[in-house]
């Protein structure tokens, strides 16, 4: 067969199938783009989806004013140095004006950013404001013991917040939280720490399922990337692994999820570290310091190639976990208020909650084919969700035309019986607490 007539042939076969990115998943691939077009894995600013940003000071644990580290501050500028750390700020993204506050928390290792398409979305449907919160040892928030992630210690930063932005009259606050942020939202209200509140709503957390996670949750760390070569790379990560299955998301969001590592400040300015150390070594004629410098240079190759690192460890904060799942049920449907669950598949759902919704303790609604972070993978719907509740509890205003999606009189989407379809209505009574 003439070369003419093996083209001929080869132009009348289907085109090869995509090959798989390294680490790539089965998500990954159906999200590609279409022969010749390469998705945009590039990184971008929180401006584009908040309004404002602002890092709260507040009071530290022992409950006095931080005064002195302001002074301290000051004169640390003055001489060019860092004399103590005293800073105790958490980092707020904000947006809106009027309407009720809807606070928003992060689950954990994320960062206040995983919220930014949500905002975008919620914002446009009903008249609300939104901060969303670095908790400590996430995002940019800067405290003392940062290493105390205790369910009771977060439970008070919340609270701190609030009455640090707010003072004795805060507004009408909502707290949203996705995961550990959602255990985080029920201990704050249980708890009675934000006044003003008047509504919770968890995202994809029971304690059920929960609790049952953590055996393989360290698995599941050991197998992350432990560094990136560039915010793209982490970008890119994200979404081709799964656990965020939305790239406009990913893009703002992997920023706060990881940082620069210690001591680079980019490729190239590394280099010349690295470069540094070498010479230093053929110079040195005893052979220890030659292995240990060795070492560093190796270490710093490291951090050359893969600049960017988790911001956080969250394999080293095992001895928490059960404090923020244990007794979760309970606790969310003892909260006095109205009570919002969004979940990523009805299997999720424990005993307690599974009787607690059939008593119409709270609505809840299912958003089948998301990954864990509801919030990221399918921001618009879960703002939907979240407007209909505001509006149905006549909590806020809808806008831009928007209309609840179905019956106001009817709090749930699924069936007593467990058998979730669409559009299906709890047929129990509804009671009269959660009527419109």
């Amino acid at each position: 067969m003439s070369a003419l007539e093996k083209s001929m042939h080869l132009g009348r076969l289907p085109s090869r199938p995509p090959v798989p990115g390294s680490g790539g998943s089965q998500s990954g691939s159906k999200m590609r783009m279409g022969p010749g077009r390469k998705r945009d894995f590039s990184p971008v600013s929180w401006s584009q989806y908040f309004e404002s940003m602002e890092d709260v000071e507040v009071e530290n644990e022992t409950g006095k004013d931080i005064s002195f580290a302001k002074w301290l501050l000051l004169h640390e500028q003055k001489l060019g140095c860092v004399i103590f750390n005293y800073s105790y700020t958490f980092r707020v993204y904000k947006s809106g004006s009027e309407g009720p506050v809807l606070l928003l928390l992060h689950g954990g290792g994320h960062s206040a950013l995983s919220w930014a398409v949500f905002t975008a979305a919620i914002i446009s449907r009903v008249q609300c404001r939104i901060v969303a919160l670095d908790l400590r040892s996430h995002g940019e928030t800067k405290v003392r013991n940062s290493e105390d992630l205790s369910a009771e210690t977060m439970a008070k930063d919340v609270g701190n917040v609030v009455e640090a932005m707010y003072g004795d009259l805060p507004p009408p606050i909502m707290l949203i939280g996705h995961s550990m942020g959602g255990a985080i939202a029920v201990h704050t209200a249980s708890s009675n720490l934000v006044p003003s509140l008047l509504g919770l709503c968890m995202i994809d957390v029971v304690e059920g399922t929960a609790m049952d996670a953590l055996n393989s949750m360290q698995n599941f760390l050991r197998g992350r990337p432990k560094t990136f070569k560039s915010l793209e790379n982490a970008i890119e990560w994200s979404v081709k692994s799964g656990q965020i299955r939305n790239l406009e998301s990913a893009r703002v969001s992997m920023v706060g999820q990881v940082k620069q590592c210690e001591g680079i400040t980019s490729p190239e300015g590394s280099k010349s570290i690295v470069e540094g150390i070498i010479e230093e070594e053929e110079e040195d004629e005893e052979g220890s310091e030659s292995v240990n410098k060795r070492k560093k240079e190796d270490d710093m190759e490291t951090k050359k190639d893969h600049p960017y690192t988790w911001r956080i460890e969250l394999a080293k904060t095992e001895k928490y976990w059960d404090g923020w799942f244990r007794g979760l049920s309970n606790l969310f449907l003892s909260c006095p208020i109205p009570k919002l669950l969004l979940l990523a598949g009805v299997d999720r759902l424990d005993k307690d909650l599974t009787i607690g919704q059939m008593q119409g303790k709270f609505q809840m609604q299912v958003l089948p084919q998301c990954g864990h972070a509801v919030h990221e993978d399918a921001p618009d719907k879960v703002a939907e969700a979240v407007a209909t509740f505001l509006i149905r509890h006549r909590f806020a205003e809808p806008i831009g035309g928007f209309q609840c999606p179905s019956d106001p009189r009817y709090p749930v989407t699924w069936t007593a019986s467990l058998d979730y379809s669409p559009g299906d209505v709890d047929p129990s009574p509804i009671p009269s607490a959660i009527r419109c």
